[in-house]
């Protein structure tokens, strides 16, 4: 099956860069290259599959609402509000409307609510899901399935745990992109237009600004539980405060981040050397009971 979608694929490309060269009445230098396919489709004008149409807006926003939501009622409607696969594809669901900026901005806010809303994840467990997801692009499909994972593990029900668990994972992906590919199909027509829109700027740069603080919250947030085995949370004028307890300090998680530190910014090591000696460090410290 491989060989054979490789074969249609190859001759796809091959049929398109043909095709684009003759409709644009000229040839297209360096026709394998992605920008100058595009130049070479738009060269009469935009397509009309990339125009806005209000038909096509009300078709796409149709099938993806369904596609999103049918999961959701379903599970709602026969497993009740309360069961956790029900909670996993709503809190996604949630977190694919509210969250901007991209994979941190909605991690910082998906470790908070696991953790401390849930209960499906504890904060150690949740940093070893993110520290797996940096060892592969796109960190945000991993902790997704990871975090689904572990909630329906935790309460499988009547399933066995393995397969409840499996079946979370797929259910937080699901619940995550399918409206980011809403928002794509259902937006791009407009996406031209919009960059023109001079309100929207001031828009998008409050959003910008609220994403590093979002950020920012995410690294002090993991750092806390990497370097303090207990971490209390406190309510006060509004706002939830960590208060790390000193007499739990992680001298060796400690040591190995201001090692870090000082060799990226210090000494201007690169981010795969430090990763590696420090991942080193810790195995090594582990295996020896240090911590």
């Amino acid at each position: 099956m491989a060989p054979i979608l490789g074969r249609c694929g190859f001759a796809g490309h091959v049929m398109g860069v043909r095709s684009l060269s003759r409709s644009s009445g000229r040839h297209v230098a360096g026709s394998d290259e992605p920008l100058a396919l595009i130049d070479a489709g738009f060269a009469k004008g935009a397509p009309a599959h990339v125009k806005p149409s209000l038909t096509r807006a009300v078709k796409i926003a149709a099938i993806g609402l369904l596609l999103w939501l049918a999961p959701l009622v379903f599970l709602w409607w026969f497993l009740g509000a309360d069961n956790v696969f029900t909670a996993i594809t709503a809190f996604n669901s949630k977190m694919a409307l509210v969250t901007f900026g991209g994979a941190y901005a909605a991690l910082s806010y998906m470790a908070q609510q696991a953790v401390e809303n849930y209960h499906w994840l504890q904060p150690d467990e949740m940093l070893v899901g993110l520290g797996f997801a940096e060892t592969t692009p796109g960190p945000l499909i991993s902790v997704v399935q990871f975090v689904g994972f572990m909630g329906a593990f935790r309460a499988p029900g009547a399933l066995d745990p393995a397969l409840a668990g499996t079946l979370g994972g797929v259910l937080a992906m699901w619940a995550t992109f399918v409206p980011s590919f809403l928002w794509i199909f259902l937006g791009a027509p407009y996406v031209e237009a919009l960059l023109g829109y001079k309100p929207l700027d001031a828009v998008l740069s409050a959003i910008t600004a609220a994403v590093v603080g979002i950020i920012l919250n995410l690294a002090a947030w993991f750092a806390l539980h990497t370097l303090f085995a207990n971490v209390a949370e406190v309510q006060t004028l509004g706002m939830r405060l960590s208060i790390p307890d000193p007499a739990s300090l992680d001298v060796a998680a400690l040591v190995l981040s201001a090692g870090a530190i000082v060799a990226m910014f210090g000494f201007r090591v690169g981010m795969m050397p430090v990763f590696a000696v420090c991942s080193a460090l810790g195995v090594a410290m582990y295996l020896a009971g240090i911590r």
